[in-house]
Parts: C-alpha cells; structure tokens; sequence
C-alpha cells in the first residue's frame, strides 16, 4: 500500500515538472548569431526586459551563419543576420532592424587615403604587397580577413567580386573589434569593419581611419542617405512567421522607441 502511494505521488509529480520547464520557457527569448547585432540584441534585451518583468533576453554570438542555421534547426527563438537573406534562405520570416555600412580601415599613421577597388582586390589578392606601390611607405601590407560564416566576409567578397579562396590574408579574425584592435596596433594592417563600430573607435580615439568608397566617405550619416556603395541590413530571421513572445519582441525593436539604442549603436533605424 505505501509503495502504491509512492509510485502514485511520484506520476502525480511529473505534469507539475513538466508544466514548470514549459512556463519558464515561455518567459525566456534566445537570440543567437551575428556579432555585429548582438551588441544591439543585447541592448534591445535589457529594455524589453525591464518593461516586461519576469522575461528574460539571451543573446549569444557566433556570426551569421549561426544565427541562420539556429533559426531552423529551432535552436533560437531568433536568429541576428548581419545581411539580407539569400534566395535560397527564403523558408525563413526576417525582420529588418537597422542598415549599416562596411568599409576598408587602415592604421592612423598610414598616409594612404583612398584606394580604388581595383586596388583593393589586388591587395586582397596578394597582388600588391608593400604600401609603396599604392603611394603609401615602403611597408609590407597585412592583410586581415572575416572568417568564414560571417557576413560581413559575404558581403566584402560580393561586392569586389570574389571568391573566399582568392583572398590571402595573413590574419583572420571574427568580429568587428577584433579586426579594429588588429588593424590599430600593426601600421601595416588593412582590414574591413562595420562602419558604425569604426567611427565609434575612431571618435574615441582609436588609431584607425576609415577610407571611402568609390569617393563616397564612410560615414554613417552616408549609410543613412543611402549613398554609401557598401551596405546592408541587419535581420531577426525566425523559423516561422513570429508569434507570441518572438512577435511582441520583434515589434519592440523594430519600433520607434529604441532608435536611441539603434543609433548608440552607429547604426540607421528603418522606418516601419
């Protein structure tokens, strides 16, 4: 009779367990990929956060493809894409939250600047190797690349028509910070970074400066005109059209009241 009123109390237990994980779940939102959104996610979780008590925002890196394959996989409630989606990502909701810019960055001290895009790609080409060639010191050039899965690499190799394998970088690096603190502590270095981090660093004192693209200056107000050569949008994908919780966070930080968080990020709000 006891070991029936155990094994009783022991099933009767198990729905109240499983009802607990499910409503913690519910009150959680994970968000993985891009690092050039999360610093943005991260900052749109902590508001959302303190208006809706007891929700809790994860934010975890990784880049792009992360973001992109978590999202389907169900691994993410959303996935952070630092680019517009390819055709064959159609299967997938996205939600635009802001445009940035990409440029080229060089060391401070570097005299060179402006180069052409057929410069640049000999450069990333290994083609041009000593910055005299390009009115520049008599100085090995460092080439630093993206690593393979960001976006930002995408983008790059898009625009100058590239392949991933014609480039010869003697540094490959993940995210915006680690290609600016490379490039400002090698005068040699070249590299290419999210305009909005750049002139963040740049403003702050940072040895770094950026050069323009097809004469047009990396700035962020040229981003927001829509001047700027190089840019691209950063998406929320999701694995189906957003509902629920992902749908009420989605429109929070798509709306108005977190441009302020988008521009102390260096980056453009789009209207919705």
């Amino acid at each position: 009779m006891r070991v029936s009123s155990v094994l009783i109390a022991l099933c009767l237990s198990l729905p109240l367990i499983s009802v607990s994980a499910t409503a913690a779940d519910a009150n959680k939102l994970t968000l993985t990929g891009s690092s050039t959104v999360a610093p943005l996610a991260l900052d749109l979780g902590k508001r959302f956060e303190k208006l809706n008590p007891g929700i809790r925002v994860d934010v975890q890196a990784g880049g792009s493809s992360r973001g992109l394959a978590d999202a389907r996989a169900g691994l993410a409630d959303m996935g952070m894409v630092s680019r517009a989606l390819k055709p064959e990502e159609a299967d997938l909701s996205s939600y635009v939250l802001a445009l940035d810019g990409i440029t080229i960055i060089l060391h401070k001290s570097n005299p060179v600047k402006a180069l052409s895009n057929e410069q640049i790609v000999a450069i990333y080409t290994g083609q041009i190797s000593n910055w005299k060639t390009v009115g520049g010191k008599d100085l090995p050039i460092t080439v630093v690349n993206k690593a393979e899965g960001r976006s930002t690499l995408e983008l790059f190799l898009q625009y100058f028509k590239l392949k991933s394998p014609d480039v010869k970088a003697q540094v490959v690096i993940g995210d915006n910070q680690q290609g600016i603190k490379t490039v400002s502590g090698n005068p040699g270095a070249i590299g290419y970074v999210s305009i909005g981090a750049a002139e963040f660093e740049e403003e702050d004192g940072t040895p770094i400066k950026l050069l323009p693209i097809n004469g047009v200056a990396a700035t962020v107000a040229n981003v927001r005109n829509r001047s700027f050569p190089l840019s691209r949008p950063l998406v929320l994908v999701t694995r189906e059209p957003a509902t629920g919780l992902t749908k009420r966070f989605i429109g929070f930080a798509q709306s108005r009241e977190v441009y302020d968080l988008i521009q102390d990020q260096f980056f453009v709000p789009v209207a919705h």
